[in-house]
């Protein structure tokens, strides 16, 4: 694995639906897929994410086993580690609780799903390739470029995933009576933020922003694809557009781009 200690490698959306959802983000955020037979557990089909000849994420349907064990339409990001079954340890005696044990996936490698002490999932991989995952990149149309987090105890989760994956304190900005937006970095760039909720209906978990060329555009498209705009265009510092969104079979998703009308 190419990639440092902590870094986001992978995003993948667990949904009912991937025929349905491969058409919606297909036309929101631009990705083509691959389908690739026999990829998932349990020997389901597993779809790749493509922009520009290069996979960016994937996607997994949510079987019937899969639904009576509690899984839910979601956005989950993989963090690189260097070992997976040390970190899975290291997480849970920090309070974590491991959702899947590891499992190795041939030719793709090691991995398990674990929370943080607030509850909140998240997938630990060791790749089987010394290659570098660009799946997370700030600028680059279609991929993640920012990664938020909104939990029920800020200080507690910023201690936990420094600890486990190196993220570290960047900038504060000021929020009011919210508190601080805590913006993150990891091996030298920001990578996303963190905060507690505004309000007490605000869901908590990682919300992952996939940059669009076009946010209007993007917005429309989401919107006229049967999606439920939870917060409508938004500018934020730097200059950026966002989105928030619920795509039609529940998954909550962002998009970040420019403005260009």
């Amino acid at each position: 694995m190419g990639n440092p200690h902590g870094s986001y490698i992978w995003y993948e959306l667990m949904t009912p639906d991937p025929v349905a959802a491969t058409r919606f983000y297909g036309d929101v955020v631009g990705w083509s897929v691959d389908v690739h037979e026999g990829m998932a557990g349990g020997g389901g089909d597993y779809r790749i994410l493509n922009i520009d000849g290069g996979a960016v994420g994937g996607m997994l349907e949510i079987g019937e086993d899969m639904r009576s064990h509690g899984a839910r339409p979601t956005w989950i990001g993989y963090f690189g580690v260097d070992d997976v079954d040390r970190s899975v340890a290291s997480i849970q005696a920090a309070g974590g609780q491991l959702l899947m044990p590891p499992m190795d996936v041939p030719n793709v490698g090691r991995m398990a799903m674990a929370t943080d002490p607030q509850g909140l999932p998240f997938y630990v991989m060791r790749g089987a390739s010394d290659g570098t995952s660009n799946a997370f990149d700030g600028q680059a149309i279609g991929h993640c470029a920012w990664n938020e987090l909104v939990t029920s105890d800020l200080s507690a989760a910023l201690d936990f995933y420094a600890a486990e994956f190196n993220i570290a304190k960047g900038d504060t900005m000021p929020m009011g009576p919210a508190g601080d937006y805590q913006f993150i970095d990891h091996a030298g760039r920001t990578i996303g933020g963190a905060m507690q909720p505004l309000h007490a209906d605000q869901p908590l978990g990682w919300t992952y922003y996939f940059r669009v060329a076009d946010i209007d555009s993007a917005h429309e498209n989401a919107r006229g694809g049967g999606a439920t705009i939870m917060m409508e265009p938004h500018q934020v510092p730097g200059g950026d557009w966002v989105v928030i969104g619920v795509d039609p079979q529940g998954a909550r998703f962002g998009l970040v781009g420019a403005r260009k009308s």
